[in-house]
């Protein structure tokens, strides 16, 4: 317990890792739901490639898969989403209290802080991102995330490890920046009585919530593509063959494909992991 109260960022990191397992578990149906909508597979859903929606690949995969089957990819989001939490609160901690000790940042310096945090968070676990994404499609056979991993570079090589990182980075990163930044000035205007109080919780959860909706919508268009890239690498040459594939296939509309399930939940998520985060903080003296 030594190591812990010397240093606070192991501390967020500890707290970051706990609301992260907590929080994926939860929501993983949400995201497995979201991959299929941006790959619909008439083999898997039992339909056409249109009107396809976000109640019937529910049922489709309850009815082939199980109940179970709604957690299919958990082990890959939580070797990804566990420690990537934990990196990201911890990064984002020492980012704060390194360049802004003592004072309160800016917008700007808010969003420029939640995007490199992601950054250092997200770009050592894109593997991982691959390996998920291909598991929750059901296009992909994988045993396990080691058998895939080798199977992956065995067959693509570096390039299909690494398949669909811009993308990634292009929703993630402004994703946490503007979440940040929103979640943080919505806090503002709450009295901070409030969160001293019993409705801590549930004040930290609606701020969570606000600021997820606002960043996910701004941020599903480089969703669906790093979707598309991760599951077909070698079918797109770079990103910007995709955003013509799926402009030309789709439509404007096709760049919101899976919007509402995957909305709910990186909104929920990420408003729970910030209260979960945000009470643990403070009972370890973080705060």
């Amino acid at each position: 317990m030594d190591i812990v109260t010397l240093h606070p960022v192991l501390k967020a990191f500890l707290a970051g890792s706990f609301s992260g397992t907590f929080s994926t578990i939860l929501f993983q149906p949400l995201d497995l739901v979201k991959t299929r909508l941006q790959n619909p597979n008439p083999t898997i859903l039992n339909g056409g490639r249109h009107g396809i929606g976000m109640l019937s690949v529910f049922t489709n995969v309850v009815q082939q898969e199980r109940i179970v089957g709604l957690w299919k990819g958990m082990t890959p989001s939580l070797t990804r989403c566990v420690p990537g939490v934990g990196l990201y609160f911890c990064s984002l901690d020492w980012l704060k209290s390194t360049l802004f000790p003592g004072t309160t940042p800016s917008s700007i310096q808010l969003i420029g802080l939640g995007v490199f945090a992601r950054c250092l968070s997200g770009v050592p676990l894109i593997p991982i991102t691959v390996v998920k994404t291909r598991f929750e499609s059901g296009v992909y056979g994988y045993n396990g995330i080691a058998s895939a991993l080798r199977e992956i570079y065995r067959t693509e090589g570096v390039r299909g490890m690494t398949c669909g990182l811009v993308p990634t980075l292009f929703r993630d990163a402004p994703f946490s920046g503007l979440y940040f930044m929103f979640y943080t000035q919505l806090k503002h205007f709450v009295p901070q009585d409030c969160f001293n109080s019993q409705y801590s919780a549930p004040v930290h959860f609606t701020c969570g919530v606000t600021a997820g909706v606002l960043a996910s919508v701004v941020t599903q268009p480089a969703d669906v593509l790093k979707t598309k890239m991760q599951l077909y690498p070698s079918k797109f040459n770079g990103i910007w063959s995709v955003v013509v594939y799926v402009h030309g296939k789709y439509g404007l509309q096709g760049y919101f494909k899976g919007m509402v399930p995957r909305m709910l939940r990186r909104t929920l998520m990420a408003a729970m992991a910030w209260t979960v985060y945000e009470q643990i903080t403070k009972s370890a003296g973080l705060k």
